[in-house]
């Protein structure tokens, strides 16, 4: 009974995960990881997988800049700041990390967007922008 219900929990976690099949990236090829240190990704398991329970579509994978980590703590969302009791050690510029869709958006329009690594970007990120506009 033990064995069938963990074997349900992990068919159920990869189901969630949409890694039944490989995820694909913005150029269509297999997702790249984006980082895994610090550790990334709504699962956090270093990819910008996306699922069911993502309302925020973590899905772009980016370089961090001093001037989105202002403009992103601006608005209400302080990637700075470690959070030990969310085991989160806070970003600083250079660092990669996977951005919601609409925020990596918003930073576009402000001028502020940090540049994306196109390879471990999931292909989710083309229901918000273009190619040409995440190339840009």
């Amino acid at each position: 009974m033990m064995r069938l219900l963990l074997l349900t929990l992990l068919i159920e976690s990869a189901m969630a995960q949409n890694m039944s099949l490989p995820s694909k990236n913005v150029l269509g090829t297999t997702l790249k990881k984006c980082c895994d240190s610090p550790k990334t990704g709504f699962y956090r398991d270093g990819f910008c997988h996306t699922g069911p329970q993502d309302h925020g579509t973590h899905v772009a994978c980016a370089t961090l800049t001093k001037e989105f980590l202002e403009f992103t703590k601006s608005r209400g969302n302080d990637l700075i700041t470690p959070r030990p009791e969310w085991n989160f050690p806070g970003l600083k510029p250079g660092d990669k990390w996977c951005l919601c869709a609409l925020r990596w958006l918003e930073a576009k329009k402000s001028g502020v967007a940090p540049k994306l690594d196109l390879e471990a970007t999931h292909e989710k990120m083309l229901e918000f922008a273009t190619l040409k506009d995440l190339q840009d």
